[in-house]
């Protein structure tokens, strides 16, 4: 019954245990709070338990400690009072316990060993230190011993002893040679853990006499040597010429070599062994074994693995390390020694032991008056240790009595603790391996609240993450924490927010909201105390533009971006990272505000490139791959194999692909033979694939190379591979373009394109050239040549064909029979000309010719078309010849007529017709003449207005240059123009073909008038001429009537001779005309046509060309016309097509002309004399360039005077004084000028001083068509030249001078 009371009042206390754990006071680590509260004393700092000093030096013994009030310190020497102040070499450091022996001064360290214990006071308890074991470090010297020589036989096993002096600490064991150098040691030769040196068998190498072990003792740092061992292994040879003279020849070679052995264990002996080694310590295990040949070790446990992670092995296995060994590695361990002769082991029994270790270290205690707590102290080892308690130093059994607690084995318990029961408890853990001890203060206090946190400290976070506020106290009794929001807020509570027991308030996520002060409160019985802190909540940083994936070539520049955006109260830093490291310290990285730039990339920058954005409160990072292509390095290490006549087997090792896959491989050969140096390409391959099977030629010295392809580009060609020659065989393949073409009358030329040296085969490479009349001879002729590419058969009838054949031949035989093909001997001129020449003439400028085509026997060679030669002979208006100028035209093919165009209208021509094959011309045929209808003339060569007067103007005019028939008449139209862009009545007279000159009378005065002249024939009106003039000014200052005034109109007079007529000029705006399009014509040849027309409208107007098949139903295509031109080439025609044309401005709509039709076809022209030759050609063709040259200065320094060109400038440059402009306010003419570009009215208004307008003398003949003096013309005559100088534009109404537009141009030009 007692022993159940008191099992129960047991498990009370465990519960009170625990009740009072949750009570006990943390003591913030605050040193303002430290200084103030008081503390029982704490050892800090002390000497290890195991303390071996340096003889040589002063022995300083550690010992510090903290309290409040601080603590005084006291010694114990060998569990006794150690008095430092009766000893002169030992001194304590001031404010601490730390002991200091004067040994350099006198003092022996032998002296103060022994077993010292701090003691640290204050009036709350009394702290004590380890026993710490004082041992001055020993390093004896070698005992002196004589050593014998080891004399050994070869192969057997050998031990040299160490023994080294015993030293406090033990000394670290190595063995050298006299000159300083550590002994080669292996599996045969090593030294053991006890420092002897083993031989598991010895070699004649191992002869020597400086066999010396050293011990090197660390804490004095000395080394201690032994006396050189000197070994000396005899070999059989040696020996048996020692015992050559005691034996027979058969014991001598009877004597057996090195006797193999199986191994034995050197150490450790016998067949097993104990091992005790401690919890925590590094476990060595050793086997060295003897035997021949040098046996293996190899380690295993029994009944169980090796620790994985903590096993290693040492001194080539012989030696088994366990780091941090525990309990659980207790078992036997087996090494095992193996030769091929058999093996050995040993079993090596471990056990481990364990000094004490702490399970729970008692903790400090500290604790308000009336509070209840507890002290525990457990802790383990093997043996299990006994726990025992101090208080202040002393054993509790006879420390004073303390009401307040009760000792329970390893724990006290404290109930209702006063001020009086502070203390310094010891906790002490021992078995026979050592011992433990810990000191546990219990402090009773009683402090009103304190908060630690300082006032108005400011926390900053990022929205949405954790907001941590800190209200870090202390108080005994232990306060409670309550927080608020603002200065009147109320508590705080809910799951929004989180108290933890350190009275941190923490906001799991903080909004901008939760911006502002917060309030800790922190009260107990004693008082309470508050402090405010302020919460800011940022906005956080975020990287808006990330940095991308990129791909870039070597030796190319690629930017990163990284673009931030953050709260504006904070600022950021960029850093920019390779990966995960810094960036190189190259001059090629620039780091710009939100980008980072790498210039010129290499391959070593291909990698990950970070951003990473660091604030005072948070950072960000972005990432992204960079990856550096560049064309493939080359293939390497080509290889052929499976070498056949016509055939090898061709490997190689791809080159680094550069991060772009390698697409394809491109493999070239060399003919180093036939052309060294030169590459050819032989195939192409996949990328996956290494080797090829080549298709080989005879008779060729091959090279190989290897080309890498991938989408940036092909590789530097591999080196060559090894060279490899074809046997010689037969030619696979003839001469190719064998012909046969005379060029001679009575020769054949056959020519062909010779092989090549690589398509020979062989060599002697020569060709067997045949040839036998086809038709006519039924054996072949054949000759045999080499080196040339032609042969010439000579004495051949003219123009009749052969059968040809060219095969080629080597030193091996021949190519196979080749095939044969058709020539013809030489052609000569043709015998016969056409007969039956008839003239069809069409229209003025256009006459078809006929001829009856000859025998083709007589045109003795191939037929290449017929020449037709015409010529003017002189014009039926004028009766006077001219010079003859032949033309030809040409029209290929077996014709039977052709087209003659551009004659000139009303001549007479004459022509003859000839055959042409490929020698020359034939005869020609009979003169055929022909004569041309009228046509229109061309324009009046020169209009001159002078004489003017107030009411008249005086018309001379020259006849046209180019009749082109008989004149019947003159048309003259005029109109008034005044200052406002007004035009009057238009007034048409006829005038007689033989008048030149004309008086018109009863003019307006002051007034502008533009005449507009042609000439007719029967055929129609020719082109005009235009010019303008001014009647002179009224000198008695009358004003001219207004426009549409009524009466009073005067009469226009004009007059021949006493020819008199009278116009009344009433004046109206000017309406614009429609434009047209008119006189298209089309000249052309097999693929293109020349396209020219005349427009009339406004100017600045952009042409284009419609044409299609005549007679399909397709779209019409369109061609646009650069500039304004007046003629355009339509190129790309089909030969011997029909085609329609038209022609249309952009921007009118429905505004084209009528179509036309023509026909390409084959025909050419050409001209008999060229004239681009001729001397007087030539030197007109300067002058007129020098001309020109004039005329552009001339017009330059004028336009660099600037302004507008008004009539009056142009008067005074005239030196009229009577023809001058008149203002717009009296009524008279102002400044004529155009109202949008301030250009005079038209280009015709800008005459010579004389006032005439003369014309170009024009040639209709071919030159002004065609290239150079050529023209080319279809089969039926049609014209295909292309222009080769500007030809003057007519405008309207046939005007060939572009100088002098149209009375329809006019008024559009001011309206």
């Amino acid at each position: 019954m007692m022993k159940k009371k008191i099992m129960s009042a047991s498990k009370a206390s465990l519960v009170l245990l625990l009740c009072q754990m949750v009570s006990a006071l943390d003591v913030p680590l605050d040193s303002k709070l430290l200084e103030e509260l008081s503390q029982p004393p704490t050892i800090t700092q002390q000497s290890p338990k195991d303390y071996i000093v340096d003889p040589r030096e002063n022995i300083v013994i550690q010992c510090e400690a903290k309290g409040k009030p601080p603590p005084s310190f006291s010694w114990t020497r060998n569990g006794t009072h150690f008095d430092i102040d009766k000893d002169a070499q030992v001194t304590m450091k001031p404010n601490s316990g730390t002991l200091v022996i004067n040994i350099m001064n006198g003092g022996k360290a032998e002296a103060y060993e022994g077993v010292y214990q701090c003691t640290a006071r204050n009036e709350r308890g009394a702290a004590i230190s380890n026993n710490i074991v004082i041992r001055p470090s020993r390093s004896p010297l070698w005992t002196k011993e004589k050593l014998e020589p080891n004399q050994v036989r070869e192969g057997d096993s050998l031990v040299l002893h160490c023994r080294p002096p015993v030293g406090l600490p033990p000394p670290i064991i190595f063995w050298m040679d006299n000159a300083f150098q550590r002994l080669p040691q292996s599996e045969r030769v090593s030294q053991g853990l006890n420092g002897d040196l083993y031989f598991s068998n010895v070699q004649p190498e191992d002869t020597r006499e400086d066999y010396i072990c050293y011990a090197r003792f660390n804490h004095t740092q000395t080394i201690q040597q032994k006396q050189p061992i000197s070994v000396k292994v005899f070999s059989m040879d040696s020996l048996n010429d020692t015992i050559a003279a005691n034996l027979s020849d058969t014991d001598i070679y009877g004597a057996k070599p090195v006797t193999e052995r199986q191994p034995v264990l050197l150490t450790p002996t016998g067949s097993t062994s104990t091992k005790v080694e401690l919890r925590g310590n590094v476990l060595l295990l050793e086997c060295i074994a003897a035997g021949l040949p040098t046996p293996v070790i190899r380690w295993i446990k029994e009944g169980g693995e090796l620790p994985a992670n903590r096993t290693f092995f040492e001194n080539f296995k012989k030696t088994l390390k366990i780091v941090d060994v525990s309990e659980a590695d207790s078992g036997n361990y087996k090494c095992i020694a193996r030769n091929t002769l058999g093996s050995a082991h040993h079993v090596i029994s471990v056990t481990v032991k364990a000094a004490p270790y702490w399970i729970t270290a008692p903790r400090n205690l500290v604790l308000s008056p009336g509070e209840d707590g507890t002290l525990i102290c457990r802790a383990n080892g093997n043996p299990k240790p006994d726990i025992s308690w101090l208080a202040n130093g002393v054993p509790i059994a006879i420390a004073p009595e303390d009401p307040s607690r009760k000792v329970d084995g390893d724990t006290i318990i404290f109930s209702q603790v006063q001020e009086r029961s502070s203390a310094v408890y010891q906790c002490n853990a021992s078995n026979e391996y050592g011992y433990l001890l810990a000191n546990a203060f219990v402090n009773v206090l009683a402090e009103p609240p304190r908060i630690l946190t300082a006032a108005n400290k400011l926390y900053q976070v990022i929205a949405d993450s954790p907001a941590l506020l800190d209200c870090a106290y202390f108080g005994s009794p232990k306060p409670e924490i309550e927080w608020f929001k603002g200065v009147k807020g109320s508590i705080l509570r809910g799951n929004e927010y989180v108290f933890h027991d350190n009275g941190t308030l923490e906001i799991p996520v903080a909004q901008k909201d939760s911006s502002g002060t917060y309030t800790c409160v922190a009260r107990n019985e004693l008082g309470k105390i508050q402090n405010e802190v302020q919460l800011e909540v940022k906005d956080p940083t975020m990287i808006i533009k990330q940095p991308e994936y990129k791909v870039i070539q070597r030796y190319g520049q690629v930017s990163f971006e990284c673009i931030i955006k953050h709260d504006s109260t904070l600022l950021p830093t960029v850093i920019w990272l390779k990966d995960n490291g810094e960036l190189p310290g190259d001059e090629r990285f620039l780091v710009g505000k939100d980008n980072l730039t790498i210039m010129n990339v290499t391959d070593k920058d291909d990698g990950t490139y970070t951003c990473i954005v660091n604030t005072t409160l948070d950072s960000v990072s972005a990432s992204a791959v960079l990856t550096v292509v560049a064309r493939p390095n080359p293939p390497f290490d080509l290889e052929l194999t499976g070498q056949l006549e016509r055939s090898v087997e061709l490997s190689w090792v791809p080159g680094d692909e550069n991060n772009s896959p390698i697409t394809n491989f491109v493999i070239e050969y060399e003919d180093g033979l036939h052309e060294p140096g030169v590459w050819h390409h032989q195939t192409e391959v996949p990328g996956t694939q290494t080797t090829v099977q080549l298709k080989l030629s005879p008779y060729v010295n091959y090279s190989f190379r290897v080309i890498a392809v991938n989408e940036i580009g092909r590789s530097q060609p591999s080196e060559p591979s090894e060279q490899y020659l074809t046997k010689s065989a037969n030619p696979d393949e003839n001469p190719s373009n064998v012909q046969g073409i005379g060029s001679e009358p009575d020769n054949l030329v056959i020519t062909w394109e010779s092989l090549t040296g690589f398509q020979s085969n062989g060599p002697g490479l020569q060709y067997k050239v045949s040839w036998r009349q086809k038709d006519v001879d039924d054996e072949w002729t054949s000759v045999i040549v080499a080196n040339v590419s032609k042969y010439i058969v000579s004495g051949t009838p003219t123009f009749v064909p052969y059968e040809i054949k060219v095969q080629a031949l080597n030193d091996l035989g021949y190519a196979p029979e080749p095939s044969e093909v058709i020539g013809h001997s030489g052609e000569d001129l043709p015998m016969v000309a056409p007969g039956n020449v008839q003239v069809h003439v069409i229209n003025s400028t256009l006459a078809k010719v006929h001829w009856d085509t000859v025998p083709l026997k007589t045109v003795r060679g191939h037929l290449q078309g017929y020449k037709v030669y015409y010529w003017k002979v002189q014009s039926l208006s004028r009766r006077s010849k001219r010079h003859v100028e032949k033309k030809i035209l040409t029209f290929r093919g077996n014709k039977t007529f052709g087209m003659l165009p551009g004659l000139e209208p009303y001549s007479s021509y004459k022509l003859n017709v000839r055959v042409v094959n490929g020698k020359g011309e034939g005869p020609a045929s009979p003169d055929k003449v022909f004569k041309t209808p009228e046509g229109v003339p061309s324009s009046p060569s020169f209009l001159k207005i002078t004489n003017p007067t107030l009411d008249s103007l005086t018309l001379e005019w020259g006849s046209p240059t180019h009749p082109n028939g008989v004149l019947t008449s003159y048309i003259l139209k005029f109109q008034p123009i005044n200052n406002t862009h007004e035009l009057g009545p238009l007034v048409e007279i006829r005038i007689p073909a033989n008048e030149s000159s004309l008086i018109l009378k009863n003019l307006n005065y002051s007034t502008r008038y533009k005449f507009y002249f042609n000439a007719q024939t029967s055929v129609g009106s020719g082109s005009q001429i235009t010019e303008e003039a001014v009647t002179i000014m009224d000198e008695a200052g009358f004003l001219r009537p207004a426009v549409g005034a009524g009466k009073g109109y005067s009469e226009i007079l004009f007059a021949t001779s006493p020819v008199m007529h009278t116009v009344r000029p009433t004046f109206y705006k000017v309406q614009p005309l429609y434009p047209r399009i008119r006189n298209v014509t089309t000249a052309a040849a097999e693929t293109y046509a020349n396209i020219s027309w005349e427009y009339e409208g406004p100017d600045h107007v952009n042409f284009y060309v419609e044409y299609g098949v005549a007679g399909s139903k397709e779209d019409w295509k369109k061609e646009i016309v650069n500039g304004s031109r007046s003629f355009f080439v339509l190129k790309g025609l089909t030969p011997g097509t029909a085609y329609k044309v038209r022609v249309g401005a952009e921007g009118l709509s429905g505004f084209r002309s009528s179509e036309d039709v023509f026909e390409t076809g084959p025909a050419m022209a050409s001209r008999q004399v060229d004239i681009a030759t001729q001397g007087w050609f030539i030197g007109l063709m300067c002058a007129v360039a020098l001309l020109i040259l004039i005329l552009l200065i001339v017009c330059f320094i004028r336009r660099n005077k600037g302004g507008k060109y008004p009539v009056k400038e142009k008067e005074d440059a005239h030196a009229d004084p009577e023809i001058q402009p008149m203002k717009e306010d009296d009524g008279t003419f102002g400044e004529y000028s155009d109202a949008e570009d301030h250009k005079p009215l038209k280009k015709g208004s800008r005459t010579p001083s004389d006032r005439t307008v003369k014309k170009e003398d024009s040639d209709d003949s071919l030159v002004d068509y065609g290239e150079g003096v050529n023209g080319q013309f279809n089969e039926d005559g049609s014209f295909i030249g292309q222009y080769s100088g500007k030809k003057e534009k007519e405008p309207a109404e046939g005007n060939e001078s572009s100088e002098a537009p149209s009375p329809v141009n006019a008024m559009n030009s001011f309206v």
